[in-house]
């Protein structure tokens, strides 16, 4: 009876937990598969900062100008990671009208930030004598380019969950990503407080060396 229960036996309809083991997979898979992501951006950016020190280091190099607005994008990205982290917090206490909000105005200090960083390209270019023949106006551009277009990659991430969300999705159904959006958007902080700290904010040449490896601590 043993041999025939065996060869009678249907192997996909075994057991009621396959779906959500195949949904976890494919939640490890993305979380992997965003780790990867993460580390190739990293990569590229330090690759920048390693070229930005050494061009630094010819003659004719000019600094960029210090952009007073640069620091008021700066805390407005801080908000919209700290909105982040509060939706996490949110879905995983099942409390829905809190992630609403928090995801909502994490986005919208998204957007801020990518309009205030529009507007210092502007105030950069309405100076005279800081053009993009400057290398490091050139940098700037680059630079912040670069990881504007990294945010607005996100934001198709954030404005997909946060449909589904108003869509009438459970908690559980958006948990993952909020959580991963949250990971992308606390790495997103971190690189452009790095990038502002070492190169928007004087001529550290010293300071970069150190951290690329150029150079050795005193």
């Amino acid at each position: 009876m043993n041999i025939i229960h065996q060869l009678t036996a249907k192997p996909w309809e075994a057991t009621a937990e396959l779906p959500l083991l195949l949904q976890h997979s494919n939640q490890q898979n993305k979380r992997v598969a965003l780790k990867v992501f993460l580390g190739v951006v990293t990569v590229l950016f330090m690759l920048l900062i390693v070229a930005y020190a050494g061009r630094m280091a010819y003659e004719d190099w000019r600094p960029a100008p210090q952009i007073k607005l640069m620091w008021a994008n700066t805390g407005v990205l801080f908000l919209g990671s700290l909105g982040l982290e509060l939706a996490k917090y949110a879905v995983r206490r099942g409390q829905q009208k809190l992630l609403q909000r928090s995801l909502l105005a994490a986005g919208l200090c998204t957007f801020m930030f990518l309009l205030g960083q529009a507007q210092a390209w502007r105030e950069l270019g309405a100076l005279v004598f800081f053009d993009v023949t400057n290398p490091a106006i050139a940098f700037f551009y680059l630079i912040t380019g670069l990881h504007g277009l990294h945010l607005i990659g996100g934001l198709v991430v954030w404005g997909q969950t946060l449909a589904r969300l108003w869509g009438g999705f459970e908690l559980e159904k958006v948990r993952h990503s909020v959580e991963l959006c949250t990971l992308y958007w606390h790495f997103l902080l971190l690189v452009w407080i790095v990038l502002f700290g070492l190169l928007f904010t004087g001529n550290n040449l010293d300071e970069l060396m150190i951290i690329c490896g150029i150079k050795g601590r005193t």
